[in-house]
């Protein structure tokens, strides 16, 4: 699927502001953690509601699912910045 336009495009952040994911257009996240800005980079695929992220440098892999507006990822909760 085609992310250019996907409805998931945007900022997705913890509750305390810690975990940002920036989900770009073209399959591409950036994440930052603390005052550290593209602490991760790599490519995202979204299939329905869920999504397979891959870091660039280390081949990593993780994933999460969309439910109800909330990002679930790696024991963790991101909700869209407004």
């Amino acid at each position: 699927m085609t992310t250019d336009n996907h409805p998931y495009i945007g900022m997705w952040v913890t509750a305390d502001g810690h975990i940002r994911h920036q989900l770009l257009p073209g399959g591409r996240y950036d994440e930052a953690r603390g005052k550290r800005k593209s602490a991760y980079q790599g490519r995202y695929v979204v299939t329905g509601d869920h999504i397979d992220y891959v870091l660039d440098d280390t081949g990593f892999t993780a994933d999460g699912d969309f439910v109800d507006g909330v990002l679930y990822h790696a024991g963790m909760v991101l909700r869209r910045e407004a």
